[in-house]
């Protein structure tokens, strides 16, 4: 599994999640920083101009990074990921970003925390890769009514993605239909998954041969040498994978240990081992567990079912 499934600022180790020391500062600086008042996009300049790393260790942010470390639950702490940042600011900012959505015209259904972290921290649409945000229509009326909907559904006035909609019901119909497919296949969660080797960059490739060159040459002191060293032990860990694989199927195990189908949702083990489901606009719906197994969901069969 790449490493974008643990978000930045955490590490595996020995099987456990825990603080990553040389990525916390940059996450407690854009909570600090956007609890103090600044804007998504200052905050990326900041970061970009300092050169700290995002999540694919490039020193380049823009405001969608920020946000979504911003509405990342998972700072809070829980059963397996240690605290990063206090509840208080967590809930301070989260309404400063709801007051900023709201004075951008965009009418968010207000929800509780946890709420928040199931929906709209997993549903991505697969068309511009924005993800989805809950809309309320009518509010206060005998007519109100919500739906998911694309976040960049309607931007700066104008409609630009034009995905499905989904209902709660949709939402909560699809989770249901993949953990039930993931209990009905259970062996699925024994079988070994192949180890890919890292992908080896043209900049790795241009190091080992510059370094190659040095050695044969003998020049096994030279500061060249050693700096090349340094350099192609850095690109090496830009391109590491965290290998979290049989971490993640061992705690989707547990959580599912000893259930049958399940005949309705179940919210607990939906937010602990679905990582996210991708929504197409031609109905397909991708379900992408948190060790990496995916299971594909028809819109229109789903709510035939209901």
């Amino acid at each position: 599994m790449m490493q974008r499934h643990m978000p930045l600022g955490y590490k595996i180790v020995d099987g456990k999640v825990i603080i990553d020391e040389e990525k916390v500062d940059v996450i407690k600086k854009i909570f600090e920083e956007y609890h103090k008042g600044s804007s998504l996009h200052a905050i990326a300049k900041e970061l970009t101009n300092a050169g700290f790393l995002n999540a694919n260790n490039k020193p380049n942010w823009n405001h969608g990074s920020v946000g979504k470390i911003l509405q990342n639950i998972k700072y809070v702490g829980d059963d397996f990921y240690p605290q990063m940042i206090d509840k208080e600011t967590f809930e301070s900012v989260q309404k400063r970003r709801k007051k900023k959505e709201q004075e951008l015209g965009r009418t968010l259904q207000p929800n509780s925390m946890k709420n928040q972290s199931l929906y709209s921290n997993k549903l991505v649409c697969g068309e511009c890769g924005d993800v989805y945000r809950k809309y309320i229509e009518h509010a206060g009326r005998p007519s109100e009514k919500s739906n998911w909907k694309c976040k960049r559904y309607i931007y700066q006035n104008r409609v630009h993605c034009r995905n499905l909609f989904l209902t709660e019901k949709d939402i909560e119909d699809t989770f249901l239909s993949a953990i039930n497919k993931i209990l009905s296949r259970k062996w699925m969660l024994d079988k070994g998954r192949k180890k890919e080797p890292p992908r080896i960059t043209l900049e790795i490739r241009r190091l080992e041969e510059r370094i190659k060159e040095l050695e044969y040459e003998e020049h096994f002191s030279s500061k060249e040498l050693s700096e090349l060293i340094f350099k192609r032990a850095k690109a090496y860990y830009s391109i590491a994978k965290i290998d979290d694989y049989d971490y993640n199927t061992e705690k989707i195990k547990k959580l599912l240990a000893e259930k049958e189908q399940l005949t309705e949702f179940d919210e607990d083990i939906s937010i602990n081992i679905i990582n996210q489901i991708v929504i197409y606009k031609d109905g397909r719906i991708l379900v992408e567990f948190i060790n990496g197994i995916t299971m594909e969901e028809d819109h229109e069969k789903i709510r035939e079912d209901e």
